[in-house]
This record gives C-alpha cells, structure tokens and sequence, in this order.
C-alpha cells in the first residue's frame, strides 16, 4: 500500500518517471525484504547498473541514439519521401505505399516509433489528405507506419530487451534480434501497403512516373538508404557486433550530414548530440533504476509465484495470456519501461514453456508497438493529435484498421515462429522452419541435429553466458557435465556452442554445475576448449 501511495504521490506532484521508478524501487526494499537497515543499504537499488556498464547492448543504445538524431536532423526524412513517391506514387494508393516505406526506412535510421511519425508525418499526411486520400485513413496510416521503427534496427526497444534479459536464462543477442526482426517488420509494411492499395483503387490521385524522378531521387537518398542495409548486413555476416555497429552508424551519420550533404554544421551537430545527450541520460537512470526494480523481483521470487500461476497453462494458452497481458501493459505504460520491467520475469516463464526465446523477444516488442497505438498512453497517438492538432477522439479512431491489421499480424508471429527465426536459421545453415512450441531441437553451426533440450526441466539457477572463442563440454541425461575456461560474452542458446555438441581445445581447467539434462536417459559428458564455457554453463546442461 505505501508503495502505491508513493507513487500515486509523485505522480500527482508531476514527478520524472525515473524519480517515480526510483523511490517505489527504494520503499519497497525496505518494506518487503529484510536487507536494507540503513540509509547506506539503499544502494541496492542502483548496484545492478554497475554490471551493466561493459555490456555491448548498453553501449550500443547510445550511438544509436546519437547516429539517430544527426541523421534525422540532417534532411534524411525529406529524401526517403522524395524517393518512395517518385518510385511509388503512380501505384493505386501509390502515395501511402510510399509512406509505409519511407516510415520503414526512415525508422532504420531513427529507432523510434515516434521520431519517424514526427519526420515523415509531418510531410506525408498533408500529401496524402491533398491527393484525396480520407483524412482519418491517411492519418491512422502514417501512426502505424510510424510503429514500425519499434522492429527496424537499430530499434531502441530491440536493444532494451536484449539488455533487459541479459542475466536470465532466456537471454538473447541484441544482433540477433536485429536480424530476426526483419521478417516481422517487413511483413507489416506489405500488409500496410495492401491496406493502402485497397484504398487507393476508390480514392486518391496517382502521381506521374518518371525514371529521371526516380534516378535523381535515388542519387540524392542513396545515403540515407545505404546505412541500415549496412548495419544489417554487417551483422549479419558477422563483420561487427551489435556495439560496433553502433560506431559504424555514428560515424557514418556524421560524414553524410556533414561532409557530403553538408546540412549540418559542427555547431548544430553539438546542439543535436547535447539533446540526444539529455534523452540519454533520463533513459540510463530509468535502466539503471528499473534494474534495481528487477532485482527485487528476484528476491521476493516475482518470477516464482507467476510461474506457478501459470503452470497448468500450455503454450498456446499461455502466449494468448502473455500477449493480453502485454497488450495492456503496452496501452498503460512506455514501452521502455515495460520492457525493462515484465521482459526479464516473463521470458524465462516463456522458455519454460517451450517458446524460443528470439521468438519470444520479437513477439514481446510487436506488443510494445501495438503499444505506441492504444488508448490511453498510445505515445503514436498523442504526437498525431499534436502535430496535426487534431482532437484525440478522432486520431482513436482513425488508428482502429492500422491496429486491427498490427493485432492480426501478431497472431500470425505469435504461432509461426518462423516469421522471427528464419533468417537466422538461414544464415546457420539448419532447416528454416520453426515448430510451436519449441521442441527444444539444437542444430551445431554445420547443421547438425543434437540432442534435444527437456525443456520442462530447465535448471532454476541456470547462467546463459558461454565464450564465442572454442567449444564448450557436452552432456546429456540427468548426469552433471564439466567444462573449462573463462565465462565469455555470448549466450548459451548460439548454435555452434551448443552444449549436445563436442568441443575441444588446448585450454585446461575445469568447472561443474549440476542441472535436469538435455536429452534422454542417464549419463555424464565432459568436455575442454580454450576459454570454452565451463563457468557459464554451470548449471544449464542443455
């Protein structure tokens, strides 16, 4: 109760919503755990954001962030819409086609939903509304399109989650969330364009062809273009990790805006990167606080009692569950805090139940974008109602088909895992498609199938971090397994460091954990690499 009445207070008083997350975090250590007794105790609250500091995913937030903000400053929006009518808009409903793209590039500069509604919006819903499209269609159109920068790298919210279940056993790579949410962002703008295309054949005008429009557009965009397809592909092709993929972008926002388009002078970009600054600093101090916040939740077992809620729930049931649950959440808070928030008890609930954990992560952010769209917060919503100063009843409304299609479209995410993990089985070289549930199958990086994960068994104390530098020990059955080396920085669910699979090395040592077992039938493996994962697979046995 005092915790409610603290916040409700702060709220009242008008209070930064790190201060609010901050105190609630802090009255509820004293109130429900037995470990602070004085003042000095309370840095319990803020001592987890000291073992995030050397993370890449948190590093990476802020070059993203900043990449972000110079590019968005430095005209890339008004070329990304030049080029989309120019190579759209003779198409039946041609003009919002080239909205959703120009949202979905645009986003993959940006990261934000809202930043990308504020840049394309802003030139494309007057166009549209002149062309004789309907104003409630053109405006619930470019406040979905918007959403998509929720997917599109470098997604903040993609990068939060990662952050947000890093130390939990459903942890996954901030880059491989990137490449799985492709599919799933793809996917909603073909069926925004097909929305637009119905449309269209009843209303707006079409706009003229011309391959020497489409030619001078693309000379003039080629640079905004070229950026996320070259933090996707690096990535995907390993040529960098998530963190610098970061610098990569930063740097190369900073040349295209200052020396080749020469729109921004070195002063400007001082003032754009001392607002990204202050955006920053309130979003690490809402981390680092929530982490605390997270902390708690272990000690009174949050994730315990849930889980035990849920139990007699099978998967189907439960993501149905989960996706209400988020859907809310969603409508009610910002997307980072809910994230940073309800991601780190809900998905090891989830792997528990068989959901793959990238899955899982993408079908958890499609929610926080479903979340930018519903009433009451609907951050989407009320940047439409301002910028276009229109009435909030009239933007609810306009929103409805965009977010029918959104919810329509998770669906099909939720039951199709594919959608979020082919390409990344594609680049593993092992079969694409994806079972629900999750019938806990590992694949080494050639492909081979090992063993499969009991996945109703997981090890309660399991650590998910393994080395990307050699092999790890293997085991299977209800036995205990041991492996060696330092803990490394990737995560126990890559394929090639797959514990069913042999590894092998020059290093010595040796770690032990206990764990359920991975496969069937009773046995014990041991293994040893160089820095293989022996201390980060304490435990697991999968």
């Amino acid at each position: 109760m005092s915790v409610a009445l603290g916040i409700l207070l702060l709220a009242l008083l008008g209070s930064p919503l790190f201060v609010i997350v901050g105190a609630a975090t802090a009255i509820a250590f004293v109130q429900y755990t037995d470990v602070v007794h004085g003042f000095s105790d309370l840095a319990w609250v803020i001592d987890p954001f000291e073992g995030l500091t050397g993370k890449d995913q948190f590093l990476a937030i802020p070059l993203f962030v900043g990449a972000g903000a110079i590019m968005t400053e430095g005209g890339m929006a008004r070329r990304l819409v030049e080029f989309t009518r120019a190579l759209l808009g003779w198409l039946p409903g041609g003009l919002g086609m080239a909205a959703v793209v120009a949202c979905m590039a645009f986003a993959a500069i940006s990261g934000s939903s809202p930043v990308t509604l504020i840049a394309v919006g802003s030139i494309m819903y007057p166009a549209l509304v002149e062309r004789g499209y309907p104003e409630n269609f053109s405006l619930g159109l470019v406040m979905t399109a918007g959403s998509l920068g929720c997917l599109m790298v470098p997604s903040l919210i993609l990068m939060i989650y990662a952050l947000a279940v890093g130390s939990t056993r459903a942890a996954v790579d901030a880059g491989d969330m990137f490449v799985a949410a492709y599919i799933p962002a793809t996917a909603l703008a073909v069926v925004l364009c097909g929305y637009s295309f119905v449309v269209g054949l009843r209303h707006g005008q079409r706009e003229t062809f011309s391959w020497a429009q489409v030619g001078r557009t693309l000379r003039e965009g080629v640079w905004a273009l070229a950026l996320p397809l070259i933090v996707f592909f690096g990535i995907q092709q390993g040529f960098f990790a998530p963190f610098k993929a970061g610098a990569v972008a930063f740097v190369y926002a900073l040349v295209v805006t200052t020396v080749i388009h020469r729109e921004l002078s070195l002063t400007k970009v001082f003032t754009v990167l001392a607002n990204a600054g202050r955006l920053m600093g309130m979003l690490i101090l809402i981390i680092a606080l929530t982490f605390g916040l997270n902390k708690l939740f272990a000690l009174v077992q949050v994730e315990e009692v849930i889980a035990g809620w849920v139990e007699p729930l099978g998967p189907v049931t439960f993501m149905l569950l989960v996706n209400v649950l988020l859907i809310v959440l969603g409508a009610l808070m910002d997307s980072v805090s809910a994230t940073l928030v309800f991601a780190p008890i809900l998905a090891p609930i989830a792997l528990s139940k068989g959901i793959d954990p990238i899955h899982f992560g993408i079908v958890f952010v499609v929610n926080m974008e479903i979340g930018y769209l519903a009433p009451p917060v609907a951050t989407n919503l009320f940047v439409a109602a301002a910028m276009f100063k229109k009435p909030f009843g009239q933007v609810s409304r306009a929103i409805l088909p965009g977010l029918g299609l959104t919810v329509a479209a998770l669906l099909l995410f939720m039951f199709v895992p594919t959608c979020s993990k082919g390409l990344l089985n594609a680049q593993r070289d092992v079969p694409v498609w994806e079972s629900f549930p999750w019938d806990g199958t590992r694949h080494s990086a050639g492909g081979e199938q090992g063993p499969a994960v009991d996945l109703g068994q997981l090890s309660d104390q399991a650590t998910q971090e393994a080395s990307d530098e050699a092999g790890a020990g293997s085991g299977s059955g209800s036995g205990s397994g041991s492996g060696s080396g330092e803990q490394g920085d990737e995560y126990y669910f890559k394929p090639e460091l797959d514990p069913t699979v042999p590894g092998s090395g020059d290093g010595s040592g040796s770690g032990s954990g206990e764990g359920s077992g991975d496969g069937s039938g009773d046995g014990s493996g041991d293994g040893s690499g160089e820095e293989a994962g022996g201390d980060a697979l304490d435990g697991v046995q999968l």
